[in-house]
């Protein structure tokens, strides 16, 4: 007996999903619709600014057919990780657009908001308690960093979205969750199975990657007393055991182990099969339920200031001798810097990236070819963006003409925009890879509800 049907139209919201496919979905009767908003993927800047990595005009576009899904279906809407980075502002920000389009669109509606940032007093007292323990890698953490950062979130679990289903809302914005748990917490509430509700969730977390169309995006989870069914809701895309099974690999440091708050699912005895029209069947996940309740912590600081430059290199003899000229130029670069700003590299940074060459890899880059240009990329790092450009301007002459050797003519090299320098701005850094243990599930989180 199907306990619940969960509708996953993409891994996120501004990726894009098949119209048609979400169409076929709608047909299958599912009981809600839910869709990631972010994750971490792109670096620590959405968090530690407080943005979102999507265009608004995206998220628009995208949540407003969602929107009329849900209004045509007559079942909950549900965002997790509202704003790619979850914090308060971005769960506002995407209850505006809500608005927006439920005017827009004449919908009447009711909404739920989470809200899982963190105040830093709480933090501290919560260290201090040593209610927070640290994960692998551990950065160092105290109190003056917590102070330092500039959003902290929690990463809330199924229970947290459980509470916010029980409001009756027509949509919930929630701030930064687990990738699973905006899946999971409907089908946990109805008696599915834990451990196949979890691992159903882990496998739809990403949409249609777990299909052979991944850009397809849509996929239907139907959740039971033993297991879950998954499919694919385009036309040309079905899912099989191996992709489905594969998806475990996906983002998870152990292919058989996924810990979520309040434990973990173990999935070693799982048993996949494939069924009718591309469907996979599968049982066997289990679930174990932890001692203490944990929520994972993500906290981002400035950690300098930016400034890059960008320059070509065509000449054949500069191209094949470019780590060369990157290393002469370089010692020559801080020797100035040194000389006319009386800075020393502790007070900055310089990098050079050679694309083309080693760009991606650096040192470690085994691979051998002959480009035949190489853009070499300059990043300057301090502790005030001041510094960083007033270095930029200093090192810019001696990257348009900064000769070789020293018995040849002054080379010209090509930039490709004018200033060539470009102001980055704030560079961020993740502080936080720590659990936050709580009294219970609700004590780091609120509840907002608002109508339309």
């Amino acid at each position: 007996m199907i306990c619940s049907k969960v509708l996953v139209p993409s891994g996120v919201l501004g990726l894009g999903f098949d119209i048609e496919a979400l169409k076929n979905g709608l047909n299958r009767k599912p009981d809600i619709i839910s869709i990631d908003g972010g994750s971490t993927d792109s670096g620590p800047y959405s968090l530690g600014s407080g943005t979102s990595k999507y265009s608004r005009s995206a998220i628009k576009s995208e949540w407003k057919i969602l929107m009329k899904a849900r209004e045509e279906a007559k079942i909950p809407l549900l965002i997790g990780s509202s704003g790619t980075c979850g914090t308060d502002e971005m769960v506002d920000w995407m209850e505006d657009i809500t608005i927006e389009l439920a005017e827009e669109m004449g919908q009447s509606i009711k909404i739920t908001k989470l809200y899982c940032e963190q105040n830093k007093e709480f933090i501290k007292t919560s260290f201090k308690k040593q209610k927070i323990s640290s994960l692998d890698p551990s950065p160092k953490l105290d109190a003056d960093i917590i102070h330092d950062m500039s959003h902290i979130v929690a990463l809330a679990g199924a229970e947290q979205i459980q509470e916010c289903i029980k409001t009756g809302a027509d949509i919930i914005l929630a701030g930064r969750t687990t990738d699973t748990a905006i899946i999971s917490a409907l089908p946990l509430m109805k008696g599915a199975d834990p451990g196949g509700s979890w691992h159903g969730a882990k496998i739809a977390e990403c949409g249609a990657l777990c299909s052979n169309n991944p850009t397809s995006g849509v996929v239907l989870v139907e959740f039971d007393k033993s297991g879950f069914t998954v499919e694919a809701m385009a036309s040309n895309a079905s899912c099989t055991p191996e992709s489905v099974a594969a998806h475990m690999l996906y983002e998870n440091a152990d292919p058989f182990i996924l810990y979520e708050p309040g434990g973990y699912m173990d999935v070693t005895n799982a048993n996949y099969r494939l069924e009718k029209n591309g469907k996979v069947r599968v049982d066997g996940a289990n679930w174990l339920k932890s001692g203490t309740y944990n929520v994972k912590l993500e906290g981002a600081k400035i950690t300098g200031y930016q400034t890059s430059l960008l320059v070509l290199l065509r000449d054949q003899n500069y191209v094949e001798n470019a780590k060369t000229w990157v290393s002469k130029l370089s010692n020559f670069l801080k020797k100035q810097i040194k000389e006319k700003m009386e800075l020393d590299t502790p007070l900055y940074s310089l990098e050079f990236r050679l694309i083309g060459v080693n760009g991606t890899l650096g040192e470690l880059e085994t691979k051998v070819s002959e480009p035949t240009e190489v853009g070499v990329l300059c990043i300057i790092t301090s502790k005030k963006t001041s510094i960083s450009n007033e270095i930029a301007k200093l090192i810019n002459p001696f990257l348009l003409h900064y000769p070789l050797t020293d018995n040849e003519e002054l080379p010209t090299f090509a930039f490709p925009y004018s200033p060539v320098h470009s102001d980055r701005g704030c560079v961020y850094e993740f502080v936080l890879n720590h659990t936050l243990e709580l009294n219970h599930p609700m004590e780091a989180f609120r509840i907002k509800i608002s109508e339309v």
